[in-house]
């Protein structure tokens, strides 16, 4: 019943964010030659994809966000992952052939699920080497031993969240990195003070971009950088002067922070919680990702080191390898090199040497036998193929939204609204960000798209330029933090080893409230032309929510 109500309010704000944006734009198609020229110079490049014999009749239209909408309400509905995304799929194939039988199958196959793959390689190694690791680290007992450590030293609840958190802020270079690191080191802590594995995902997922977007180091700082052209600030420079005012990662952050410390939970997530404390149930409903290996391994050899060395040298290669990738040994300073590194290339690269300086570490501590130590690479690659396998389809579904041209739809809607909204243009873009990162579970691609538009739409010297790119990040970041095909959003689920669709139905409401008021700090400081009261509005309101929030369930107890 609560996920009905969730869903049809769901497709409820999406039907009015798209009616907003269309009334947007025909209201600006009447203000005259500005929008006149916009309007010509969409149609120009619609016309021109539309000679093509490589697009159809769809293309660059709303139809092209029709799959994503698809598989997500599927998913929603049905609570089955695999064959939701798989239609989702199967549609973005019929519209990008126009509905070509042989044409559809050539675009799922070739454009879709191939280049799934082979976009997605290095991330799937490094999700095995990590599966490897964890089941390495459970084998020696040392996750049991952290646990043992964890009872003593953390005696509460809030303790182990607050944790949880911290943990997840610390580890800021990759989200990937961040979601399944910070789920194999802290799920022994949780599992004992009672946390849901729903919450422990929110926790997992609401630190792993939050904290990224705000990281000058970081993979996503890097990959900001390198869309944004301006003859005035340098990628890295603009990126660090939006941080301020990236409001949505920002309350993200705050949010997560007064939910631990006030005690208090709302919508599906309240009653996730309300069972695993009176019940012992980490789960209510779903199952784990990886039920089989759930069990700790009895193993009194293992120390807590035997999880925190390995942890270490994790960061510590996994770093140095994002460094070398980028060229800092062929003479790129520290910056220079995360800005110009590949994630897909630097992870496993990293993942690959930290595994096998784990491996002689345990053997050397005589904790493990080398027949053992084989035993983990088949258990921790079973372990993260779920998270694989939905991976891709998410991927190959994002591949049918670019064959579709959701990019050029997208631009045509920006540069419409772009002639006589100035002021209230950063709570639109944020409202665009949500939408299209949401739709199509990459914030990377989000941000890819809309960068470019924004340094046209604002002058270097404007003072809506920095809100405008925050508004633009903190929008990719909010979608793809909601959306059932975003990798992070599926990255945490198999971090925390939780039922995806339980992740995402406890998650939207808590992401939505803080995307509603991040829209009104948007809203605020574009009207002041000054970011920072539109900040302080935001935290404002946070507080605000969460403590109406809490008087609410309070007088439900009463």
């Amino acid at each position: 019943m609560q996920s009905s109500r969730l869903l049809k309010k769901f497709f409820a704000l999406m039907i009015l964010v798209v009616f907003v944006m269309s009334v947007f734009s025909l209201g600006v198609m009447a203000e005259g030659e500005a929008a006149d020229a916009a309007v010509e110079a969409v149609e120009e490049v619609v016309d021109t994809a539309a000679e093509d014999e490589s697009t159809g009749a769809f293309y660059a239209t709303f139809w092209a966000l029709v799959p994503p909408i698809v598989a997500i309400g599927l998913a929603l509905i049905t609570k089955e992952v695999y064959s939701s995304l798989f239609i989702g799929i199967l549609v973005g194939g019929l519209l990008a052939t126009s509905f070509n039988p042989l044409g559809t199958v050539d675009a799922i196959v070739s454009d879709g699920l191939i280049a799934a793959v082979e976009g997605s390689a290095g991330i799937f190694i490094f999700l095995v080497i990590l599966g490897v690791l964890v089941a390495l680290i459970n084998n020696t007992g040392a996750s049991a031993a952290f646990g043992k450590w964890a009872q003593k030293h953390i005696k509460t609840r809030v303790g182990a969240q607050l944790a949880t958190f911290a943990l997840g802020v610390l580890i800021f270079i990759d989200d990937y990195f961040n979601c399944l690191t910070v789920g194999s080191v802290m799920m022994p802590v949780t599992d004992t003070h009672k946390v849901s594995r729903a919450k422990l995902s929110y926790l997992i997922d609401a630190t792993a971009a939050p904290v990224c977007m705000i990281a000058p180091i970081s993979s996503w700082a890097a990959a900001v950088a390198s869309y944004v052209e301006s003859d005035q600030y340098t990628g890295l420079e603009l990126f660090i002067k939006a941080i301020p005012f990236n409001y949505y990662s920002l309350m993200t952050l705050l949010f997560v922070v007064l939910l631990i410390v006030m005690k208090v939970d709302f919508g599906p997530m309240a009653r996730h919680e309300r069972n695993a404390i009176e019940n012992g149930d980490l789960y209510t409903t779903g199952v784990s990702t990886n039920k089989s290996n759930e069990e700790l391994e009895v193993n009194d050899k293992g120390r807590v080191m035997d999880l925190v060395i390995p942890i270490i040298v994790l960061i510590v290669i996994c770093v140095f390898a994002l460094v070398y990738v980028g060229g800092i040994l062929d003479g790129s300073d520290f910056i220079t090199a995360f800005a110009d590194t590949d994630a897909t290339v630097g992870l496993p690269w990293g993942g690959l040497v930290a595994l096998i300086v784990t491996i002689i570490y345990l053997l050397i501590r005589r904790v493990i036998t080398f027949k053992e130590a084989m035993e983990c690479i088949p258990k921790g690659f079973n372990a993260m193929v779920p998270a694989i396998l939905i991976l891709t389809f998410a991927t190959a579904l994002k591949n049918m939204t670019n064959l579709l041209g959701a990019d050029v739809f997208i631009d045509g809607v920006m540069k419409n609204a772009a002639a006589g909204l100035t002021n209230f243009l950063p709570a639109v873009i944020f409202l665009v960000g949500c939408l299209l990162a949401f739709a199509t579970g990459t914030s990377w691609g989000t941000f890819g798209i809309l960068i470019p538009i924004v340094t046209v739409i604002f002058p270097a010297d404007s003072p809506l330029l920095f809100i405008g790119i925050s508004a633009c990040l903190a929008g990719a970041v909010c979608g793809d933090h909601c959306s059932p095909i975003s990798d992070t959003t599926i990255m945490s689920s198999a971090g925390a080893r939780c039922d995806h669709i339980n992740h995402v139905n406890t998650q939207i409401p808590y992401a939505v409230a803080v995307a509603a008021i991040s829209f009104v700090g948007y809203v605020v400081g574009g009207l002041a032309s000054n970011g920072w009261v539109g900040l302080i509005v935001a935290a404002l309101c946070t507080v605000g929510f969460l403590c109406f929030i809490k008087y609410i369930y309070n007088k439900k107890k009463a």
